[in-house]
């Protein structure tokens, strides 16, 4: 997410922050640096001008070159102004004042607009509401099968209707929401490869008829400028609400994310980082403008921890940590967890810069060689997971045939369990002494014990 973008503004920050005072020909070198930055990643021109200027603007004044750390001021403001860039604070959904609420998904083809659609409408069941998916683009083939298929995976309900108009599949859709109850209505409107009059005048009739409380651009983020010209044209006929950025997880150069908001006005209210229909953030400008700086972004890492994480089993495996009785079992069910808050590089880069050695950040994570690990594991007997000593040399053939690996790979994930145990068993020594002294100190303040 925003990789080149990100390292060159980093590079050019580090170099600010290592001078002990500022000059004004300091600042404008770093301006410069900035501006390049910005203009490879496809920003818009007359952004990029704005925003350099309003940094530039602040970074000669006092309260920097006069600051005992005046690199850090910069920082501190290249963040503020990235983060009004983007929108300032998270915008979320609007909800109508009588339900059912309707929103409307719109966009060119290609854009990921069907599968964001179910995205959406899953993010909102989680959260206790009841949506219902309505199939209203008619042209693309296979595109109502799509969103049927997409909605069955997730158990939400979807509405279609063979032969009937855009504007009256979506009213027949309103229709069965007041009937089952349904408090959101997500239309998936129909795209085409270009922007062309047909299309907006079908989804100004759409909109007149459903009176949505939020029409939403889904936007390629791969696109760059091109996704800025398009949300512009579509903000103009339709009359846009929020976007969605989609593919943000991709070899973006994030110039639309950066773009998008100041030349249309319209927040940017979620981003698509992965495939899976899962995989959807809401879109907090001042942690994206900390994770382009490399602050890490601790609160969506915690908030994703929140939602994989079973506090029942997380509190089961302290106790076990603490009696050292960790097991391989306890192993695949934690790998299992972590693999479901995403995939680990995009972990990773929600840490603090700082908080990970730069030859880890460096690795390219292969997702592929944590489906091997949970293969090994479901190969063996329960006996075996339970208590790893007692896989002989045979038993380890019989593993790697059973899971499809080799033996050395058998043999390297025993040997990694192993050295985690012997650092639980230190940790839990450690742990132990520490109440050791907490008790002497305890017993020499209190006499009567």
């Amino acid at each position: 997410m925003f990789a080149n973008l990100a390292e060159k503004l980093q590079r050019t920050l580090k170099n600010l922050r290592g001078k002990g005072k500022l000059s004004e020909k300091d600042v404008d070198a770093a301006m410069r640096e900035i501006r390049l930055a910005l203009l490879e990643a496809d920003v818009n021109f007359k952004v990029v001008k704005d925003f350099v200027a309003s940094i530039r603007e602040r970074a000669v004044g006092q309260e920097v070159l006069s600051s005992l750390t005046p690199g850090q001021q910069v920082v501190k403001i290249v963040h503020q102004e990235l983060t009004r860039l983007m929108g300032q604070e998270q915008s979320r959904l609007a909800t109508a004042p009588h339900p059912p609420t309707v929103i409307m998904m719109v966009g060119l083809q290609g854009s990921g607009k069907t599968t964001t659609a179910v995205k959406l409408a899953l993010q909102l069941k989680k959260g206790g509401r009841n949506p219902l998916l309505v199939a209203a683009d008619i042209y693309r083939p296979g595109a109502v099968q799509q969103l049927e298929i997409l909605s069955q995976s997730v158990a939400l309900p979807c509405y279609s209707h063979s032969g009937a108009t855009p504007v009256e599949i979506c009213t027949g859709a309103l229709k069965q929401a007041f009937r089952e109850g349904n408090d959101h209505v997500i239309i998936d409107t129909a795209g085409r490869l270009h922007l062309d009059e047909a299309m907006m005048q079908e989804l100004k009739e759409i909109k007149a008829a459903v009176k949505p409380a939020e029409v939403l651009l889904v936007v390629d983020a791969m696109t760059g400028q091109d996704a800025v010209n398009a949300a512009a044209a579509f903000h103009e006929s339709v009359g846009l609400t929020g976007i969605i950025l989609t593919k943000l997880d991709g070899d973006t150069r994030g110039g639309a994310a950066l773009s998008v908001r100041a030349v249309t006005g319209c927040p940017v209210k979620f981003a698509g980082v992965g495939e899976k229909v899962e995989a959807l953030e809401p879109f907090h400008p001042e942690r994206m403008a900390s994770r382009i700086l490399g602050m890490g972004d601790v609160l969506s890492l915690i908030e994703k921890a929140e939602a994989a994480m079973d506090r029942d089993k997380a509190r089961e495996l302290e106790k076990k940590l603490r009696r050292q009785e960790f097991t391989l079992e306890d192993f695949r069910d934690q790998l299992q967890q972590l693999r479901s808050m995403g995939p680990l590089d995009q972990i990773l880069e929600m840490l603090p810069g700082g908080a990970i050695p730069p030859e880890i950040k460096k690795l390219s994570v292969n997702e592929k060689q944590f489906t091997r690990i949970e293969a090994i594991i479901g190969s063996m007997t329960r006996e075996e997971r339970q208590n790893p000593s007692i896989i002989n040399s045979s038993r380890r053939r019989r593993i790697a045939r059973g899971s499809g690996t080799t033996v050395q790979e058998v043999n390297r994930l025993l040997n990694q369990f192993s050295q985690m145990q012997k650092m639980f068993k230190q940790m839990g020594n450690l742990e132990k002494q520490g109440r050791l002294k907490k008790l002497k100190k305890g017993k020499r303040g209190f006499p009567f014990f």
